[in-house]
């Protein structure tokens, strides 16, 4: 059934076998009826200009009558090919709109346009199965790095919102179950410039089917998958899922190093910022009692990761007997008075919202403020489409899910070092993290940092191999020199060095790099451009390292050598 042709010819069957009955019997009458000539002697229209005459006819274009005046028989049977054509026609073309306006005609049309588009990419390309939040902002930040992406999801609108949208690169979409392997085959699961398999549907069973499904269909991809349960995690990983996202235990693992040390969690929220947003001022919470309203997945999250940090936790829940909230718990939503008051919500340092619902969230956080003033609030936004009020309502902290996942996943495909460079710092103490935060606020405007890595290679850096094939040694400060002038130096900072299996965080500027190294930057946007132009372009590495500007091409060089003999 997706043969389009074939279903179009099976649509159309009877309106064009009325249409080709109309022609014939009209053609035929024309050919049988007499007529006379412009002598009066007698005369029949042959097949070619009784087809040619009903041709024109049908088509209500209207000429004279062909090639002699007509009888008025010929002109009795001209009125009735002309209804009966007209009315087949009109027929054929009425049904011909409603294939077109039918949902199953329109989601074959679609299935193959997307089919068409995905057999035409001959690039490297992630499929996403699952447009909500996190699937959205992960489209729009993979095309910001102009990497190509193919999407699957089961609600329609999200299809038309995504199409509608002014992205770098085309992402073709399709609205079908991503957990049919069919779908997965049909949007290139097993094409060789497939990369990866993205599924951030909002159930886990569905994201685990796909990741067994992808796994299955080529053992060789890369799957990333979320997951809001433990025991769907452990399924993914027995099938080899690279990456499981759990963004309720990401964020409690987060805020617990908020509290244990403000200067390396700043690092890691610039690092892994989506594209282009603001920079907002950080505020370090306070250490004392916590109250957590809602103790589902996010809350048990939170308390375990606070716990482990030594803060005392005070629970609000409105089901108890269905989360198996532990002794001492309060039941109640939080969003009553009666319910915080009974928390001791006045002598609380903080409160998180963490209930599934956005306007319950708000509800408690307004609430408690109303109550303490003091409060460091901590709110859990369910949906990206509650931005603007939750924005309004001033929270300290806002947990949105498909923001975390997308950030760790744009962070493990563009920059694969910055997952071990956040590892290994995490094992600093909070003086190194407040000398980082300080070399990397230098650099900072008034947007996060961007993070990029090279690789010292023939593709990234022939410049580099072409400096040591002549004996000469790079540095990182070489780099990080603006080869435009050489008194100013490129505004990024040096993170990670890995080197075999070697590791070294800061590498200095005087660093000497070699063939097969690989370094994490951070800077501002475009910074990374013109670092990429030094390590591609010999000239403008030669300039920076000898402070000579050296001609390019052979007819400049020439000229500049007969200059200097002279």
């Amino acid at each position: 059934m997706h043969n389009l042709v074939y279903l179009l010819l099976r649509r159309m069957r009877l309106p064009l076998i009325m249409v080709i009955l109309a022609y014939a019997i009209s053609v035929l009458g024309l050919v049988l009826i007499p007529g006379v000539d412009d002598q009066g002697n007698p005369w029949r229209m042959d097949f070619f200009h009784a087809f040619y005459f009903v041709s024109i006819l049908g088509s209500t274009i209207g000429l004279g009558e062909i090639p002699y005046p007509f009888t008025d028989a010929q002109r009795l049977w001209t009125m009735v090919a002309t209804y009966t054509t007209v009315i087949a026609w009109l027929f054929a073309i009425g049904s011909l709109f409603a294939l077109f306006s039918d949902p199953g005609f329109r989601r074959i049309l679609s299935y193959t346009l997307f089919t068409r588009a995905v057999r035409g990419i001959r690039e490297p390309f992630y499929l996403v199965c699952g447009l909500g939040d996190a699937g959205h902002l992960l489209v729009h930040e993979l095309a910001g790095h102009c990497i190509r992406t193919i999407v699957i999801d089961n609600q329609e609108n999200r299809i038309q919102a995504l199409q509608l949208e002014d992205l770098r690169v085309y992402v073709p979409a399709l609205c079908a179950d991503a957990a049919d392997a069919a779908t997965l085959r049909a949007a290139g699961v097993n094409s060789r410039h497939c990369k990866g398999v993205i599924a951030l549907t909002d159930s886990d069973p569905t994201n685990l089917t796909i990741a067994i499904t992808s796994k299955l269909i080529s053992p060789e991809l890369q799957v990333i998958c979320r997951s809001e349960s433990h025991d769907t995690e452990a399924n993914m990983a027995s099938f080899g899922t690279e990456h499981i996202i759990n963004p309720y235990d990401t964020f409690a693992r987060r805020f617990a190093l908020m509290l244990k040390s403000p200067s390396m969690f700043l690092v890691n929220e610039w690092l892994t910022s989506i594209r282009d947003a603001p920079l907002r001022e950080f505020t370090a919470p306070p250490k004392g009692t916590w109250v957590i309203c809602g103790y589902g997945r996010f809350g048990k999250a939170l308390q375990k990761s606070l716990s482990f940090e030594g803060i005392q936790t005070v629970l609000i829940e409105s089901d108890v007997e269905r989360t198996g909230a532990p002794e001492g718990v309060i039941e109640g939503r939080g969003t009553e008075a009666i319910t915080l008051y009974e928390a001791d919500i006045e002598n609380a340092d903080g409160i998180i919202a963490g209930t599934d619902d956005d306007s319950n969230n708000l509800s408690i956080i307004i609430t408690a403020v109303d109550l303490n003033e003091e409060l460091f609030t901590v709110g859990r936004q369910n949906r990206r489409s509650n931005d603007a009020i939750f924005s309004a309502a001033g929270l300290d902290v806002i947990m949105q899910p498909g923001t975390i996942i997308s950030q760790r996943i744009v962070a493990l495909l563009t920059t694969p070092l910055l997952t071990d460079f956040l590892r290994l710092a995490g094992q600093q103490g909070e003086e190194w993290a407040n000398i980082l935060v300080s070399q990397v606020v230098g650099v900072l405007t008034d947007r996060p940092p961007d993070s990029w890595t090279i690789r010292v290679d023939a593709e990234q850096a022939p410049a580099l191999l072409e400096m040591f094939r002549k004996g000469s040694d790079v540095t990182i400060g070489m780099l990080c020199t603006d080869p435009r002038d050489l008194t100013v130096t490129l505004p990024c900072v040096p993170l990670y060095l890995q080197r075999a299996a070697d590791e070294i965080l800061l590498p200095g500027n005087d660093c000497v790099l070699q063939p097969g190294d690989q370094v994490l930057f951070c800077g501002r946007q475009d910074t990374g451009t013109y670092m990429r132009w030094t390590m591609h372009n010999f000239n403008a590495l030669n300039f920076i390292s000898t402070g000579e500007d050296r001609p390019s091409g052979y007819l400049w060089r020439w000229l500049a050598e007969r200059n200097a003999s002279r």
